[in-house]
């Protein structure tokens, strides 16, 4: 699903050194224990132990959800998928942690030839790390509740139901869904061999199908996921860096949640998110810059020739990920493109699943999306492409 609302930047808001106690470095040695006073030797062994570290005392995201969504009827049943959405969070964390040590680089192989996967519908060859991340989230949308009716992946070439999902033969078991979800399970993929982060991305949008049976008993069809981004009710992103961040938005405004390492929880550290006005990050891959359109190549030029945004100093990052480069500006401030080339006229980026949420929870916090043309969230996605069939 490749859109032109990818073609052009989804932007931000521009997208002791004291000698009377030198003796406390010295090391601990025996010698001087044994001719301490019993209470000077309690003293210096209680100094030697660790300092505890004090917690934050920071709300949880599921009390969070608790709370937002008691407030807003429309997505009062919404709190139960988005929790387990954080808990297949926590498993992609820790498979993305353990890839190396249990030999999950390289291409899927299919367990009956074991011959290498088949590529997914970008033509991209699945990787086994995609697979596995694929099947958490399909998982954590269908599993938690019945409110899901239908999912549809990055990784494979049509929405599926929940049914199917769940291996139940009749789509009634989850006719009265209210929601279509869309995710990219594990963008950047490629960056874990480099140990670089990478990320999840999501969106949840209310079937304009629901109740409404087709001529296969379904409740949903093609259309459930072919909307525009404004009809999104929430959407966020799961960043697997040196913490483990989601970021996450309802619809009234942008809130983030680091993983507690010790307590395996979700905590809010980011409350209110807002970008930053004036921000000094472009995020673009340059290396493709020669193949960028003129009006593209001319914005890059007079911006690295004028060496300063909004009065600071320019900076280039840029990760390679999705997820990273975009929250790196959110974060920061500045702008993210990925521009359409030669190879790629209407640019990598997709709609469905990444451009959309992206844009959403750029918008929410103060910043914008854009094609480079109008807004992101105001395009319409084509149909799907189909593999060819051999």
């Amino acid at each position: 699903d490749r859109s032109p609302s990818s073609s052009l930047p989804a932007a931000g808001a521009s997208f002791f050194d004291d000698d009377d106690n030198s003796s406390r470095f010295q090391p601990f040695s025996a010698a001087s224990t044994a001719t301490s006073s019993s209470s000077s030797s309690t003293t210096s062994s209680s100094s030697t132990a660790p300092a505890k570290m004090k917690k934050k005392d920071l709300r949880t995201l599921q009390r969070f959800l608790e709370v937002e969504c008691w407030k807003r009827s429309s997505i009062r049943n919404l709190d139960r998928t988005l929790l387990a959405v954080s808990d297949a969070c926590k498993q992609i964390n820790r498979i993305v942690q353990r890839a190396q040590t249990d030999d999950l680089y390289g291409a899927a192989v299919d367990p009956v030839t074991g011959e290498q996967a088949d590529t997914n519908v970008q033509g991209e060859v699945q990787q086994q790390l995609d697979v596995l991340c694929n099947t958490l989230m399909l998982r954590a949308f269908c599993s938690s509740s019945d409110i899901i009716c239908a999912v549809a992946s990055e990784e494979e070439p049509l929405p599926r139901s929940c049914a199917d999902v769940m291996g139940y033969h009749y789509d009634n078991i989850f006719k009265s869904g209210e929601y279509v979800a869309v995710f990219d399970p594990i963008d950047g993929s490629k960056n874990i061999d480099a140990s670089l982060p990478v990320g999840t991305v999501f969106g949840i949008y209310r079937s304009p199908d629901q109740g409404v049976r087709d001529d296969h008993g379904k409740g949903w069809s093609l259309d459930s996921f072919l909307q525009r981004g404004t009809r999104m009710v929430a959407a966020g992103y799961c960043l697997y860096s040196a913490t483990t961040v989601l970021v996450l938005t309802l619809g009234s405004g942008v809130h983030g949640f680091t993983l507690d390492p010790d307590k395996q929880t979700f905590l809010q550290t980011h409350p209110n998110m807002r970008i930053p006005d004036v921000g000094s990050l472009y995020s673009f891959n340059e290396a493709n810059s020669r193949e960028y359109s003129e009006p593209v190549q001319n914005f890059l030029e007079k911006m690295k020739e004028a060496g300063k945004i909004g009065g600071k100093k320019v900076t280039s990052r840029y990760i390679g990920a999705l997820v990273a480069d975009v929250h790196n500006v959110l974060i920061n401030g500045g702008i993210y493109g990925y521009p359409s080339t030669r190879d790629h006229p209407d640019g990598k980026l997709r709609l469905l699943y990444e451009s959309a949420p992206m844009a959403m929870i750029m918008e929410q916090a103060g910043g914008a999306g854009s094609t480079g043309y109008g807004r992101i969230l105001d395009v319409l996605p084509p149909q799907p492409k189909k593999k060819k069939e051999e």
